[in-house]
């Protein structure tokens, strides 16, 4: 089971539910929902098949220079820093299992 995974996945909605709730941002909700849930999608993937992590990368790589762009802007850690941080964390552990 792919428990980083899913944990992952749902910091990332829920994060989207927070940016929504504290700064009325739907885009926050939007893009929370849909990387969170594609998120998920690739965990239960990878749970299936731990060879099978090709999507989870791509989110994770797609979350970190999203992310991390605005970070390297900002210069905020919270939560553009610590979205980033996971985002490089989860992509490297990916990028390793797809070696």
């Amino acid at each position: 089971m792919d428990y980083p995974g899913f944990v992952y996945s749902g910091l990332i909605a829920i994060g989207g539910l927070v940016g929504f709730l504290k700064a009325g941002s739907m885009a926050s909700l939007a893009s929370g929902v849909t990387f969170g849930g594609l998120m998920a999608l690739a965990a239960k993937r990878a749970s299936d098949n731990p060879a099978n992590v090709h999507l989870a990368f791509g989110v994770s790589i797609m979350l970190l220079i999203l992310i991390g762009s605005r970070f390297y802007n900002s210069g905020k850690f919270m939560p553009a820093g610590l979205v980033s941080g996971l985002s490089l964390i989860m992509a490297i552990r990916y990028g390793a299992r797809l070696i």
